[in-house]
C-alpha cells in the first residue's frame, strides 16, 4: 500500500443497512485502479487512493455502489443451520507465522507457494473430502481444464454477475512479423518490463478463453445436450480456479489462484435437493470429529452487477446456497470454506441437459482446499501436538499409506 503523497475521502453509510458494509467494501476496491486501502470504521468507508484526478471520481463511484446496495427494500433471510464451537488453542498470525517458516512463499497479495505441511494438508483435505463425502454419493472422478471457453462461461451468465473475476486469455498472433518483432522489442529492453510496449490490439487477437473461475462449469459443458436416465448423476473433480479481486486479495483467504473440489448433482429436482442436505450433514460431521469452530448459514453469491438486490435476496429466500464458515480467531472473523448450492434448472437449461423431457435440476458442494488450511491452522497452529486428536490420527494414518 502507498502511504507517501496518499489522499484519502471518508464516506458516511448512514443509508446502507450494516449487513451489506462488507460487500460494499469489496466492491469499492473495483471503483479505481488508483485506489491503495479500504476501510471500514465507526459507520464509514475510508477509501485511501493516488488519483491523479483528486478522487472526485472514486467518491461518486463508491456512492453508486451504496444507491445499488441500498435500493429496494427486500431484506435478506438469515438461516443459521448449524453451529460448532471449538476450542481454537491457537490465538497467532497464521500468516505471519507460515511466512516466517517458509512453509508459503507469498508471490504477490492473493498468489502463493505452498510448501510442507502446508502443501500436504491441501492433499489430505482433498483425499478426506472425496473419501468420506463424494464416494458416500458414488460419484465419479473427472478432470477439468484450468481454461474454459469464453461461450460457456456465456451459457453460465458469469459475465454479468460476476464480470469483475474474469483473467481472459489470449497470445500472439500467428503472424511472424509481430512475433518476431515482440521478441526483439524484448530482447532490447534487456528482458520483460512491466511497461514493455505491448500493442494488445496489435499484437494479440481477442481472447476466446479465460481462466476457468469455477469447477463445475466443465461438468454442465461436458454434459450439454445429453439426456440423463435414473435419479441423474453425482460427479466430482478437483481444478485450479481463478478469480481476479483487486485490492481484495489482501483479505484472508482470497486468493488469485486456488483449489476447489467440487461434487456436482445433476439430475431430478428431488435427487439434487435430497443430495444437499445429505452434504450439509457430513460437513457438519466432519466439523464436530476435528472439533472446528464454525457455522452452516444461508448465504448469497457476492453479484457485482445492478440486479445485486434482486438475485441475492432470491438466493436467501430460497435457501439456494448455504455456507460454512469457519473462525480466523487471530482477526476475530470467519470465512467460507465450503458452499452448499441449489441452481434450480437454471443450468440444465442453458447447457440442454434433460432429465426426461425436462431440463436437469443442478446442486453441487465446494471445497475450497486453501482455505480449509488456512482456517484449520488458524485455529490450531502449526504444531501437529496441538491439533485434535481425531484429525491428528487421521492425518498420520494418511501420511502412512
Amino acid at each position: 500500500m502507498h502511504t507517501d503523497n496518499a489522499t484519502t475521502c471518508v464516506i458516511s453509510l448512514d443509508r446502507l443497512d450494516p449487513n451489506q458494509h462488507g460487500q460494499l467494501k469489496y466492491a469499492s476496491a473495483f471503483v479505481s485502479e488508483h485506489i491503495d486501502d479500504i476501510r471500514l470504521e465507526n459507520g464509514t468507508i475510508t477509501i485511501t487512493h493516488h488519483d491523479p484526478d483528486g478522487g472526485d471520481k472514486i467518491a461518486a463511484g463508491v456512492q453508486r455502489l451504496i444507491e445499488r446496495f441500498s435500493k429496494g427494500d427486500f431484506g435478506f433471510k438469515e438461516h443459521i443451520l448449524f453451529e460448532n464451537r471449538g476450542t481454537m488453542p491457537y490465538r497467532g498470525d497464521i500468516i505471519a507465522d507460515l511466512v516466517e517458516a517458509k512453509t508459503i512463499k507469498v508471490l504477490e497479495p492473493g498468489l502463493f507457494i505452498f510448501r510442507e505441511p502446508f502443501s500436504s494438508l491441501l492433499r489430505f483435505f482433498d483425499d478426506t473430502f472425496v473419501q468420506r463425502i463424494a464416494n458416500a454419493f458414488g460419484a465419479k472422478e473427472e478432470s477439468y481444464p484450468a481454461v474454459i471457453h469464453l461461450s460457456t462461461l456465456d451459457k453460465t451468465n458469469h459475465f454479468t454477475s460476476f464480470p469483475e473475476h474474469l483473467h481472459f486469455l489470449s497470445h500472439l498472433r500467428d503472424d511472424l512479423d509481430v512475433i518476431e518483432s515482440f521478441s526483439e522489442s524484448i530482447r532490447q529492453s534487456g528482458g520483460w518490463k512491466a511497461d514493455a510496449p505491448l500493442d494488445l490490439n496489435r499484437n494479440m487477437p481477442k481472447p476466446r478463453f479465460a481462466m476457468n473461475p469455477s469447477t463445475c462449469y466443465h461438468c454442465y459443458e461436458g454434459l450439454q445436450g445429453e439426456s440423463l436416465e435414473g435419479d441423474g448423476i453425482v460427479a466430482t473433480a478437483v481444478a485450479k480456479c481463478h478469480r481476479y479481486e483487486s485490492k481484495n486479495h489482501t483479505d484472508f483467504g482470497r486468493l488469485l489462484d486456488f483449489s476447489m473440489r467440487e461434487i456436482i448433482f445433476v439430475g431430478k429436482p428431488e435427487f439434487v435437493r435430497e443430495s444437499r442436505l445429505k452434504a450439509v450433514e457430513h460437513l457438519k460431521t466432519l466439523a464436530r470429529e476435528w472439533e472446528i469452530d464454525c457455522l452452516i448459514e444461508n448465504a448469497n453469491d457476492p453479484f457485482f452487477t445492478n440486479d445485486f438486490q434482486v438475485k441475492a435476496s432470491f438466493q436467501r429466500n430460497q435457501e439456494m446456497k448455504y455456507e460454512m464458515r469457519l473462525t480466523i480467531p487471530y482477526i476475530n472473523k470467519s470465512i467460507a470454506c465450503s458452499s452448499v448450492n441449489f441452481h434450480s434448472t437454471a443450468f440444465g437449461t442453458a447447457f440442454d441437459i434433460k432429465i426426461g423431457k425436462r431440463p436437469a435440476t443442478t446442486g453441487c458442494v465446494g471445497f475450497g482446499l486453501e482455505r480449509w488450511v488456512f482456517a484449520f491452522l488458524a485455529q490450531f497452529g502449526l504444531n501437529e501436538e496441538g491439533w485434535p486428536v481425531s484429525f491428528r490420527e487421521q492425518y498420520r494414518a494418511w501420511q502412512s499409506k
